[in-house]
């Protein structure tokens, strides 16, 4: 078996359709939610929480079996009924382009979606390619005590840094040891990068002799 190529999708504006409505499909609805895609639910019956996130507006619900138009348009597709037979008919139903994973049946799935970790905008993917979809979910608890809810600021401030070395700083090592310093665990725990980081560039530039 070939190994996967992993990517980062954006789904902004793209149509996701799940059919299924119970605790599996709730995981791909949390999971999709702040992506900025559209969320189409196709089910007779839903979760609570699915059925919440509809009243809001945050989804749409078709209550309704499954057909083949329901996935016209849809550029992913999760098959994630407990009835095989539904699952592997949705897999049938789709075009060649169209990304599908089929809960039962990873093999016969063309994408599968990693136990992943979010902090802000740092992403971390586990996937042992649907060998073992538990093995990936105990890595992710590892690296959820690992990086816990700091690196959220901290990614913050590293991007707006990056932003603003690239475009006022003009000397080429500078610029590298500025990059290379803030990626540190002193700026990781420090209580004001800010004041941190305008000491480390006057320091930086006086040795450069700028």
């Amino acid at each position: 078996m070939n190994s996967g190529y992993p990517v980062n999708l954006r789904l902004d504006g793209k149509t996701v359709v799940i059919v299924g409505g119970g605790k599996v499909a709730e995981r791909k609805v949390t999971g999709l939610l702040g992506t900025g895609a559209e969320i189409v639910i196709v089910s007779p019956d839903v979760t609570d929480e699915i059925q919440r996130l509809h009243r809001e507006g945050k989804i749409v619900w078709k209550q309704k079996s499954f057909f083949a138009s329901d996935i016209k348009d849809a550029f992913m597709i999760f098959a994630a009924t407990n009835i095989r037979e539904i699952n592997q008919l949705i897999r049938i139903s789709a075009a060649p382009d169209q990304l599908v994973t089929i809960a039962d049946d990873p093999e016969r799935s063309n994408f599968h979606v990693p136990a992943h970790v979010q902090r802000g905008l740092l992403s971390i993917a586990v996937s042992t390619g649907g060998a073992s979809p538990t093995l990936a979910s105990k890595i992710r608890e590892q690296l959820e005590e690992q990086f816990d809810d700091s690196y959220e600021g901290y990614l913050d401030f590293l991007s707006s840094k990056r932003k603003w070395i690239l475009k006022e700083v003009e000397n080429a090592s500078l610029k590298r040891k500025l990059l290379k310093t803030i990626v540190s665990s002193e700026f990781l725990t420090s209580d004001n990068r800010e004041d941190d980081f305008i000491r480390l560039y006057e320091t930086l530039l006086n040795e450069t002799g700028q």
